[in-house]
């Protein structure tokens, strides 16, 4: 894997683990990956600034006006990464963070960042577990952010659990990996509902929150590839660095797909596409008269059967179901000659709570021609994290057959 001349800047807080920082300039450097430092005030109370700067060969940066010559640093910095990684990633920085604060040189390089962000976090593990920090995890990851660990083991502090640094060496490799994946790959995915309209202020849709298809294209991102987004009507922001194209109905959305279609090399459908809309809508609104109201219903166009048809690309689907998950979701396989599918129970559940739609949880099974696999429930995040890494293998390997 070559990775030389790439830029990661290093971000080191406060934390017994910020010694472990020095491995990991050494190893980015192994790989031919040029590294510069930032360091937090608290930092430097467990490493020393010249440590990091003899082993990196650039100045350590610790203060926003401590350079002579430019006053406008943390844009330099910003600017001058391909990549950001802060590890250790303290407690006290996920909250500044998350909150938007930049009240030292390496919290304002990163909220003037526009290059992806990975978080190492290291903690005490009722630190990591408390819920302030969870919501503030939560927050970063809706946000871009890509967390590295932590892993679970003996703490410096005596105690076991979560929140110890990640092995250095999986920092290094993930790092490496993820921009590998689909580096110069064409994926063309779908997100969230359409609607189907009945009249100018009534329309027919479903609870599709659209936020597995943006967690998809945000790690597809990640993973190096160029990424087109056809997205439904969603209370989501825009994901850096993702073209988004913002479509209502199914047609408008098939109308999308055929037009970015050219040079795709991997498609998922992840949007809860209408099965049907209505046969004709009302120029004006509909007033309430009888007591029945009859509404002619059309088919769609299946936007997944034409990829998958007219096309030699990797078509990936998703079956949301109800009932009988695995016989459904295997059928869709085999009938629109699909490479995967990627099914999941949605509706509510025996709690009365939504399971799948509305949810930022999510259990998953992966199914091909010759297996399948479960993925435990987890975050939408990081389930797609997974799936991305799941798809870029499946691909690689039938391309290489």
């Amino acid at each position: 894997m070559n990775s030389s001349g790439q830029k990661v800047l290093l971000g080191v807080t406060g934390g017994i683990a910020a010694y472990k920082s020095a491995d990991i300039i050494r190893r980015l450097q192994d790989q031919g990956i040029i590294v510069r430092v930032v360091m937090t005030p608290s930092a430097e109370k467990f490493i020393g600034k010249v440590t990091l700067q003899a082993l990196s060969g650039s100045p350590v940066h610790l203060d926003m006006f401590e350079s002579d010559n430019r006053v406008m640093e943390h844009i330099d910095l910003a600017r001058w990464a391909d990549k950001i990684l802060i590890a250790p990633t303290s407690a006290d920085f996920l909250a500044k963070l998350a909150n938007g604060h930049a009240n030292d040189l390496l919290s304002t390089v990163c909220l003037a960042a526009d290059c992806p962000i990975y978080l190492a976090p290291a903690m005490n593990h009722a630190m990591w577990t408390n819920p302030a920090t969870q919501t503030n995890v939560e927050i970063l990851r809706s946000r871009d952010y890509q967390f590295l660990g932590p892993d679970s083991g003996d703490q410096a502090c005596g105690e076991t659990g979560a929140g110890r640094l990640m092995d250095v060496n999986n920092i290094v490799q993930t790092l490496l990996n993820n921009a590998q994946l689909l580096k110069d790959k064409k994926l063309l995915i779908t997100a969230g509902p359409t609607r189907e309209a009945i009249d100018p202020v009534r329309f027919i849709s479903n609870h599709s929150s659209g936020k597995m298809g943006y967690a998809l294209a945000k790690h597809a991102k990640l993973a190096g590839a160029n990424v087109t987004l056809i997205s439904g009507p969603v209370n989501l922001s825009p994901l850096s660095g993702v073209n988004l194209v913002q479509i209502e109905s199914a047609q408008q959305m098939h109308d999308a797909v055929m037009a970015h279609i050219d040079n795709t090399d991997i498609f998922i459908s992840a949007a809860a596409v209408a099965d049907y809309r209505p046969e004709s809508s009302a120029t004006e609104k509909i007033k309430k008269s009888n007591t029945k109201m009859k509404i002619e219903m059309q088919k769609n166009p299946d936007i997944l059967a034409d990829v998958a048809s007219s096309s030699n690309i990797f078509c990936v689907g998703f079956a949301a179901e109800t009932e009988n998950i695995i016989q459904n979701a295997t059928l869709k396989l085999t009938k629109k000659k699909l490479d995967m599918v990627i099914a999941n129970q949605v509706g509510k559940n025996e709690h009365g709570h939504f399971q799948g739609f509305h949810s930022d949880r999510n259990k998953l099974t992966v199914i091909t021609a010759k297996n399948q696999h479960d993925l435990a429930e987890d975050n939408k995040d990081t389930l797609s994290k997974h799936l991305i890494e799941i798809i870029a293998e499946a691909y690689e390997k039938k391309h290489s057959s």
